[in-house]
């Protein structure tokens, strides 16, 4: 069969360390009451100067030098974002410029914590296609210039980075087997962004207000999520009629480590089949799944052949998964 295969991955996070007791100095919160409600001990924040084509740049160079790629073979280039450096142009086209590609396409996705798997379904579906054969797909986040460092309840959990893979068309049963994207725009304000767009565009008193922040209800949103990742993990299981204990690693959304250990426990897994870096980066949203998947891949917990479901939920809502035989 044609598949898309993975053939370079890549990441990049800030030098910058915001770790629990530093946010303790700023806001009613402690390392403890942080780590019991979500794992995180710390995580990396952009310093002034650097934006999301930052780390999307870095995070791709490092992508391609493993897939041993040149920026000039690639056919296609796909971002998913949720805080690009500006409206626009879009990062996927600060990148090319970066990059010093051909003229080929490239535009950003937007769909929360979910974007890089939804980026990867869009890069996929055009290697199937026929339309391109090399794609350079990126998440990358900067929420740190999103977060209320006001609200206790959100700036413990994000963090700024960005991971990359190269994809690439090839004969054989090694690739993406299948990928599920979903979405509910009805819970859309349990997790959202209210200021900065048409419905609210900045002004003194969208600023005052605190409206350029994100906001959510955690309780809520926490509930949804389990539900809404088990689900994708198990559809992409029965699709490609594959049993939980048939999966060499689970790579989720890093967002929080009771909800990783909850699907996992669901498909039946151990903890050596559950890649977790939370602990150091916090919430990246649609970077962190190919933040853990590089991590992963150089830290050798991926071999040629193995079963991997990467899995992730965000704003919008959207979720979805993938099935990959490395």
């Amino acid at each position: 069969m044609h598949r898309t295969r993975i053939i370079g991955t890549g990441s990049s996070t800030p030098q910058k360390v915001l770790s629990n007791s530093d946010l303790a100095a700023i806001v009613d919160t402690s390392d403890d009451w942080i780590v019991t409600r979500s794992g995180i001990k710390e995580r990396r924040i952009a310093s002034n100067g650097e934006a999301s084509s930052t780390f999307a740049y870095r995070a791709a160079l490092n992508a391609l030098e493993m897939a041993e790629v040149a920026p000039q073979e690639l056919d296609m280039i796909v971002v998913a974002t949720i805080t690009p450096d500006m409206p626009t142009p879009s990062v996927a086209c600060l990148l090319q410029n970066k990059l010093k590609t051909r003229s080929i396409p490239a535009f950003d996705i937007s769909a929360g914590c979910t974007g890089f798997i939804y980026a990867l379904a869009v890069a996929d579906n055009c290697i199937k296609s026929g339309a391109n054969n090399k794609v350079l797909v990126v998440g990358v986040e900067t929420l740190s210039k999103i977060t209320d460092y006001q609200d206790r309840s959100t700036c413990v959990l994000f963090g700024d980075g960005s991971g990359a893979v190269v994809l690439t068309g090839e004969t054989g049963d090694r690739g993406i087997l299948s990928t599920h994207l979903y979405s509910d725009g009805s819970c859309g304000k349990l997790l959202y962004q209210p200021g900065g767009g048409s419905q609210c565009p900045a002004s003194h008193e969208s600023v005052d207000n605190r409206e350029h922040y994100l906001k959510m209800d955690g309780n809520k949103v926490f509930k949804i999520a389990v539900k809404s990742l088990e689900d994708a993990a198990l559809t992409a299981l029965q699709y490609n009629d594959v049993d939980g204990d048939a999966l060499d690693l689970l790579i989720s959304h890093q967002a929080n480590s009771r909800i990783i250990q909850a699907i996992a426990k669901r498909l039946g897994l151990p903890q050596e089949k559950v890649f977790m870096n939370i602990q150091k980066y916090g919430n990246t949203s649609s970077a962190s799944v190919p933040i853990a998947m590089d991590e992963a891949n150089r830290q050798k917990r991926i071999k040629k052949n193995d079963l991997v479901l990467l899995d992730a939920f965000g704003a919008g809502f959207t979720w979805g998964s993938a099935l990959v035989r490395w």
